[in-house]
């Protein structure tokens, strides 16, 4: 959910002036000269998203989302948020490293970029820019966990939980879709499939560091 070798103080100030939108999120680089190329090439995005049957429908449809989500985020990670401080197999991602204490200054700051991450998700248009932040987010599950907020955890994300996750965030997700009423019952369907297939090939490209190389 991070860089090391400055104060938080400094980053802070990098950080401030990200490319795509987000603005004031300490950390959040989308779109930055810091973030590195992803090992995965734009073709064979393309061809995850053949494998997951993602269509243009699909992108209209994620899009319809953010403007129905846009200002349910606080609720939505409110949501979540609970949900993973009552599973000690979750919280422990977000707890001191020593005693496994809730660290709740690692959590606001993750947060902040968490509700960022739902308004990506809903524009995202899976150029090089975009694909190379979600390798971001996979070394930050990983090798770079902790050191984007200077925070005393645990060193990494278990795969097993970031991929088992995509079934109650998207679930949780679904009622919110619906909650304005804005739309028909066939268009929140549609969007929360989008949601779905999104989160997938999100989750499928932060695995690749888990990944020996050579089987990615």
């Amino acid at each position: 959910m991070q860089h090391s070798g400055t104060t938080h103080q400094d980053r802070s100030k990098k950080f401030k002036a990200p490319l795509h939108g987000g603005k004031g999120i300490p950390g959040y680089t989308y779109g930055t000269k810091i973030v590195t190329k992803s090992p995965v090439s734009l073709k064979e995005l393309a061809l995850l998203k053949n494998t997951i049957l993602w269509t243009d429908e699909d992108e209209k449809y994620i899009r319809m989302s953010r403007e129905v989500l846009e200002d349910q985020t606080d609720d939505i990670l409110d949501v979540w948020y609970s949900f993973i401080q009552v599973e000690p197999q979750l919280a422990i991602f977000f707890s001191h490293k020593n005693d496994h204490r809730l660290n709740k200054d690692y959590m606001d700051s993750v947060r902040l970029r968490f509700k960022q991450w739902i308004l990506d998700t809903a524009d995202a248009n899976y150029d090089q820019q975009w694909l190379n932040y979600q390798h971001e987010i996979a070394l930050r599950h990983l090798t770079r966990k902790n050191q984007t907020d200077d925070a005393d955890s645990v060193e990494k994300i278990s795969f097993r939980y970031i991929l088992a996750l995509v079934y109650p965030l998207t679930a949780t997700l679904k009622p919110f879709l619906a909650k304005r009423q804005t739309h028909n019952a066939e268009d929140v369907e549609c969007m929360y499939q989008a949601w779905i297939k999104s989160v997938l090939l999100q989750v499928c490209l932060w695995s690749q560091p888990y990944v020996k190389e050579g089987d990615f």
